[in-house]
């Protein structure tokens, strides 16, 4: 479970590149690979601990869950707010799901 860390982490660093360049906005470039980087540190903290590890990147999917909910409460578009919102969610409830499992 812990391999789902680092695809979100991608997913969401292309996303801030692809906001860049669709939209020229510094700001999704930023955030895009800003929380892409702490959620690839996640990962890598998941190596040696994953409870650290999955505490680490269900705290920034839930703060991203807040981010982009909100930008959707803003916007109205799904896209990309809406989706990247219920992507976050997923995410946070993967994760979340994945601190009661046995480690292996």
């Amino acid at each position: 479970m812990i391999w789902l860390i680092l695809i979100y982490a991608l997913l969401v660093a292309i996303g801030g590149i692809i906001g860049y360049v669709k939209a020229k906005s510094n700001q999704s470039l930023l955030s895009g690979l800003g929380s892409g980087a702490a959620l690839a540190i996640a990962w890598y903290v998941s190596l040696q601990n994953p409870t650290i590890g999955l505490i680490l990147a269900t705290v920034i999917a839930v703060a991203l869950v807040i981010v982009f909910a909100l930008r959707f409460r803003a916007t109205s578009k799904f896209m990309p707010a809406g989706l990247l919102a219920l992507v976050s969610l997923a995410a946070t409830g993967l994760f979340a799901i994945a601190l009661f499992l046995p480690q292996a």
